[in-house]
């Protein structure tokens, strides 16, 4: 059996080692993205923008329709003098 050249199995070492290394870098930037700063703050405001945007399209709908909400209550009455 032939020998392995110590030189040339650090050198696989030391690339197989720069490259977990720098995976372990991306890795670490995507998730700090993810958990904090970047991402998940960008998704949760743009679903509270359109949950606000779909309740303001609902309360125009009602008004257009004449149904108010009662104070209080989510369920909508006709306004007097509508309906039948």
């Amino acid at each position: 059996m032939a020998e392995t050249d110590p030189k040339s199995v650090q050198d696989l070492t030391n690339v197989v080692q720069t490259l977990l290394q720098q995976m372990q870098d991306k890795f670490q930037t995507m998730s700090d993205q993810i958990i904090g700063r970047n991402i998940l703050p960008d998704i949760y405001h743009s679903e509270l923008t359109r949950i606000d945007d779909l309740e303001k399209n609902i309360a125009d709908l009602m008004t257009q329709a004449g149904v108010e909400e009662i104070e209080g209550v989510k369920e909508p009455q006709m306004k007097e003098g509508q309906g039948s």
